[in-house]
């Protein structure tokens, strides 16, 4: 697992249009991590990749109606079965955390990787969704984080934190069964 011009080697990619230029041109600073599952409490599927691409059809499930017009996108998704997904390159801006304040720095989309768990909030990941999130992120460690100079010099990790870490109040992804010590 490796990142090339901002593409993680290992995934399968899919294009998403939910994207944009970085205000500053910065290499990512922060990982953002979110759960999403569609029609909720539903796994395996089309629906996550159709939504993140606005080709989400609002017939197929009454919830669809709800959010069919949403244009939003993670960098990555990482399904059931550990596949993973990227739909934006980690250079450019992904629209998956809304408002949202990471210490006193506002607008996290701006800065930080998006990262999805196909799930929910009230029910347990799988142990190879752990294992792949941990790869992942050390990878994007070894690729973004920030260089500290001195006799010895290492690498200063990026923050990891949940969507509701940024957006308390608002959102409450990835949920209490999320288990943080997996990530240690």
């Amino acid at each position: 697992m490796n990142v090339e011009k901002h593409l993680l080697t290992c995934a399968r990619q899919v294009s998403s249009p939910n994207c944009n230029e970085r205000p500053v041109p910065i290499d990512p600073e922060l990982i953002v991590i979110h759960c999403i599952s569609l029609p909720p409490g539903e796994f395996g599927g089309p629906y996550i990749e159709q939504l993140f691409q606005n080709r989400l059809c609002a017939d197929e499930h009454p919830y669809f109606r709800e959010i069919h017009q949403l244009q939003v996108s993670s960098h990555l998704l990482i399904r059931r079965d550990g596949e993973v997904l990227q739909f934006v390159p980690f250079n450019l801006r992904a629209w998956h955390a809304g408002q949202s304040c990471y210490g006193d720095r506002e607008n996290c989309n701006d800065y930080s990787i998006g990262i999805e768990l196909e799930g929910t909030e009230d029910s347990a990941f799988e142990p190879i969704q752990y294992e792949r999130l941990k790869q992942v992120i050390e990878c994007l460690q070894n690729a973004y984080g920030v260089t500290v100079p001195g006799n010895n010099p290492s690498k200063q990790k990026l923050p990891v934190v949940g969507h509701s870490d940024i957006a308390p109040g608002r959102k409450t992804d990835p949920g209490p069964c999320f288990d943080w010590s997996q990530l240690s």
